[in-house]
């Protein structure tokens, strides 16, 4: 098989579970770190010739991550394009099983058992958090409805405010992300790089937690850790 992903952590699962499949990837697929694959631009604005240069058997792509006109093209091209859904986590673990599976893997990798074990058996959060979620700046948007995300930190107690929104990513101006008061500001440092000196200077007064993007967006051999090492950030709050 020959498969390019245009998507990072599809990108990381194929690599991890079936190496020298992947003979192109996106600028953004930084895992796993010693990744040597053709480069193919950006999630959303892919260098098509490229693609079809590589002559893979499979592209992999994502509803929500790449453009329906990219994938269109390259179907057009004579390309065979496989398109995952994922808003849920269970919903992770099925779709990564279906890629997998087209990308020739003969079985199911342990990473992906072991992470479907480890948050089949979650124990009930303690207690529940309110939350806001930014993803950007400039302007401010936040996770809305039915997201991959919102699901995950659901699933470690914490609610997201904007979780019955209209939009999945909505703008919400900052005055109205300060004054819905929430117990927690969550910032990840993806898509939009938030860090100790620019997103909780934003929130005075509020409990703001700094936490891997990799682990709340990604789904792929991050899901093993990803309870672990988000709960230890959201637990690290700063005001």
């Amino acid at each position: 098989m020959r498969v390019v992903s245009l998507v990072p952590s599809l990108t990381e699962a194929v690599a991890v579970s079936l190496p020298g499949v992947l003979v192109g990837a996106t600028d953004w697929c930084s895992h796993p770190d010693d990744l040597d694959v053709t480069r193919v631009r950006g999630t959303k604005n892919p260098d098509l010739a490229r693609i079809i240069a590589l002559a893979p058997d499979l592209v992999i792509a994502n509803e929500e991550e790449n453009r329906a006109a990219d994938l269109d093209a390259l179907r057009t091209a004579g390309l065979e394009v496989l398109v995952t859904e994922v808003r849920q986590v269970p919903q992770a673990f099925r779709e990564l099983d279906r890629v997998l599976t087209a990308c020739g893997a003969p079985a199911r990798p342990g990473w992906l058992d072991e992470a479907e074990r480890i948050w089949t058996s979650l124990p009930e959060p303690a207690h529940r958090t309110t939350a806001v979620v930014p993803i950007w700046r400039r302007p401010w948007m936040v996770l809305g409805r039915d997201t991959f995300a919102g699901d995950v930190l659901a699933r470690l107690g914490v609610d997201h405010l904007h979780a019955g929104h209209p939009d999945r990513y909505p703008r919400i101006p900052l005055d109205d992300l300060r004054a819905a008061a929430p117990d927690l500001v969550v910032l990840p440092d993806e898509p939009y790089r938030f860090t100790p000196d620019d997103g909780p200077e934003a929130f005075a007064g509020l409990s703001c937690a700094l936490v891997s993007g990799r682990h709340l967006t990604w789904y792929g051999p991050s899901l093993t850790e990803a309870p672990q090492v988000l709960a230890r950030a959201l637990r690290a709050v700063r005001r």
